[in-house]
């Protein structure tokens, strides 16, 4: 039996009640028990994902599944743990269904609609035959990811509706957001056109690009059915900052301040801090 829950139960909830669920990228073992120190004490549920990238930067999907699942076993983690991959591919989400992830995004915005919707409904049709969730995107999110870039062009409301009516388990749509830091001349999120799709359709809806919206943004967002938030960039910038402050300090050179295991702990400590803190914000209620 799995470790990982597929998350439907925790997302439709969510999207009900009008809050939303962290959904944290790891990028190596420092990463990954940060985020599940942090669900573990604010008793809150969370989605850790890995995008392409960082997998192949890791090992591979199925290490990377193994990482959180040692973890898990060894950290106690007794708080519902979603394993899901972060824009992949046709082929990386046949993987991570393969792999055994509780959880896959099949990113296929950058194809002809038809050929998204094609390949969106054979994902489909592999995961939930083995109780896996499918999160798909309608929309370009700005930015790059994994060599994917996006100019953030709006969702279509229609190509929402058809791309949820194959049963996807969410939907990630373009409202204007981005990967990455925002530019100053960011113009904010369409929340006009946010509220076209949440009227449209019932699916959990995806917040790609979390980080760098200002908060009371992504909380009206969260109110009209934003119920997954993803977040990234937010903890790589902690991470960057807590470690350059220790090495500025010249902590790496008093003792065995080099050693890695010190060297890393306050980027680390500054993840579980930052995950924390949105979590709060995101107003995921706590584990009953």
């Amino acid at each position: 039996m799995s470790v990982f829950v597929n998350g439907n139960a925790i997302f439709n909830a969510a999207r009900q009640g009008h809050y939303a669920v962290g959904a944290f990228n790891t990028n190596n073992l420092e990463w990954t028990r940060a985020i599940l120190k942090a669900a573990q004490e604010t008793n809150t549920p969370v989605l850790i994902q890995v995008s392409m990238g960082a997998a192949k930067y890791m090992g591979d999907y199925k290490l990377v599944k193994k990482l959180v699942e040692e973890e898990m076993r060894v950290m106690n983690i007794t708080v519902p743990v979603i394993m899901h991959l972060d824009h992949g591919n046709y082929e990386a989400a046949k993987e991570c269904i393969e792999a055994g992830y509780s959880s896959v995004m099949f990113d296929g915005h950058d194809l002809p609609f038809e050929e998204n919707l094609e390949k969106t409904a054979e994902i489909v049709k592999l995961a939930h035959a083995k109780g896996i969730s499918v999160e798909a995107e309608v929309g370009s999110i700005g930015g790059e990811e994994d060599g994917i870039v996006g100019e953030g062009e709006l969702a279509s409301v229609e190509e929402a509706k058809q791309i949820a009516a194959l049963g996807v388990d969410y939907l990630a749509c373009g409202i204007g957001n981005i990967h990455g830091p925002y530019p100053e001349n960011w113009k904010g999120l369409h929340f006009d056109r946010l509220q076209e799709i949440a009227d449209a359709i019932d699916t959990p809806l995806v917040l790609h690009g979390g980080s760098g919206i200002p908060q009371e943004q992504i909380e009206k967002a969260i109110k009209m059915g934003i119920s997954k938030v993803n977040i990234n960039t937010e903890n790589q910038l902690a991470f960057a900052a807590a470690t350059r402050k220790y090495i500025e300090a010249g902590k790496d050179q008093e003792g065995k301040g080099y050693d890695p295991r010190k060297l890393l702990a306050p980027g680390s400590e500054a993840i579980v801090d930052t995950v924390k803190e949105i979590i709060g914000w995101l107003g995921t209620p706590e584990v009953k």
